[in-house]
């Protein structure tokens, strides 16, 4: 059948590209003039397993209200006369209970080792290449608390069988000797060597190369205005999208199935449609300095607890990424939350960059209160939902688009997860009483 795909990130490019290989004719439509232009362009680059942990558990109303008033902080929450900030808020909240903490931690983990397990595979088949580092991933911790706080959540990764082992400071430095100039505030750490690193954009932007070459069809410069529908309650479908092409003129273009893969966007486009998304755009921020010593410079990807930044090599560059702003779809760049990473990485590398000239950027995460995805049907028949990833739409993009063409096309994913719409899923796996059904 004909499947449009409403964005071209790495979940919508993902999802094009499986529905393609299940045999579909499709088509996608992005407002950019090329594949990842958006939160999929300069995000901290880590497919981490091992730290795919939700905002949302015990310690985060605590430290969310320290924050509170501080530029630089790590989540900076900005109030808004907005509904929707105020509701995500709420839920948010009801997700900090350790039983929810701890089920959603089983619900991201699965679909993000099932996703680690898809890229591999797609490296393989594909070989395209975007500076992938299969060095593990090393979390390194500043503050006691901290520390002592993580050793339940390692605990509860090892059960689910995900290899997160708990060190000690010096075995941190063993692993990233670039570490050592602040070994005497280092407490502890853990490591997962299984998980890796990469640039998503290059590999997004080949993954679409890819699916044109098998036949999938990219619009960009296209801006989505509406989808159109006809029927109403079990009998609604969509009927097609109202497009603007690069000419200013209006179209329509029609389609058997539907994907919304647009981010933080999503919820604006499906809300006339009676599908309310709680997904809050949450503004993070990356740093891109060019390797002057690469010597200097950590070859193993990195997060850095105290800061919520994460570091990772891309070939002769350095990303730095991390920190969220919750004020809204503005992409303005802060210049003090800017500087504090730039502060922080010459702390940690003093020796390794050009920080003189860092590219800043802002991307805006759909968060969902849970940090569960939204992936799988709505209550119309032939819309589906791939969205709302938030921080960790590298670590499940491609596993994600793997198992929503496994829906589109009638079948059920391999893979132990709270899919939307589906049949036999708890209740407690939605994010909000009014997720699609």
């Amino acid at each position: 059948m004909k499947v449009i795909v409403l964005g071209s990130g790495i979940v919508g490019t993902a999802s094009a590209w499986f529905l393609n290989q299940a045999g579909h004719d499709v088509t996608v439509i992005d407002r950019q003039p090329g594949a990842a232009q958006e939160t999929s362009f300069a995000n901290g680059c880590q497919i981490s397993v091992s730290h795919a942990e939700p905002w949302a558990n015990p310690a985060a109303p605590m430290k969310i209200l320290k924050w509170l008033g501080q530029e630089d902080a790590p989540l900076l929450y900005r109030f808004r006369p907005e509904w929707l900030q105020w509701k995500w808020a709420l839920q948010f909240l009801r997700e900090c209970t350790p039983k929810r903490t701890a089920y959603n931690i089983r619900q991201i983990v699965a679909i993000a080792e099932y996703s680690r397990k898809t890229l591999n595979e797609l490296r393989a088949d594909t070989g395209i290449d975007y500076d992938c580092l299969t060095r593990g991933i090393l979390h390194f911790y500043t503050d006691q608390k901290d520390f002592d706080e993580s050793l339940p959540s390692a605990k509860l990764m090892r059960d689910l069988g995900c290899p997160r082992d708990s060190i000690s400071a010096d075995e941190v430095v063993r692993i990233e000797p670039a570490l050592s100039g602040i070994r005497d505030k280092i407490v502890g750490g853990d490591f997962t060597a299984n998980d890796e690193s990469g640039d998503i954009f290059k590999f997004t932007n080949g993954l679409a190369d890819k699916a044109q070459q098998a036949g999938v069809e990219f619009h960009y410069n296209t801006t989505v205005t509406r989808l159109l529908t006809e029927g109403t309650g079990a009998a609604a479908k969509i009927t097609g999208v109202e497009v603007i092409l690069p000419n200013g003129h209006h179209q329509v273009l029609r389609a058997d199935s539907f994907v919304v893969a647009m981010g933080s966007f999503s919820v604006p486009l499906l809300k006339p449609l009676g599908i309310d998304l709680v997904i809050y755009p949450g503004k993070g921020y990356s740093a891109t300095y060019q390797v002057t010593n690469p010597d200097a410079t950590p070859s193993v990807s990195l997060t850095d607890d105290g800061y919520k930044l994460v570091v990772s090599r891309l070939g002769d560059r350095l990303r730095v990424a991390g920190t969220c702003e919750l004020n809204g779809y503005t992409r303005e760049l802060n210049s003090t939350r800017c500087e504090a990473i730039t502060n922080r990485t010459r702390e940690l590398f003093p020796d390794a960059c050009d920080y003189d000239n860092p590219v800043y950027w802002t991307g805006l995460r759909p968060m969902t209160p849970s940090n569960i995805p939204y992936i799988g049907k709505t209550k119309i028949s032939n819309l589906y939902l791939n969205t709302g990833h938030g921080t960790l739409g590298w670590t499940m993009g491609c596993g994600s688009g793997r198992a929503l063409a496994d829906i589109v096309s009638g079948r059920r994913p391999e893979l132990d997860f709270a899919f939307t719409g589906m049949s036999g899923q708890a209740d407690t796996a939605r994010p909000t009483k009014t997720q699609p059904a």
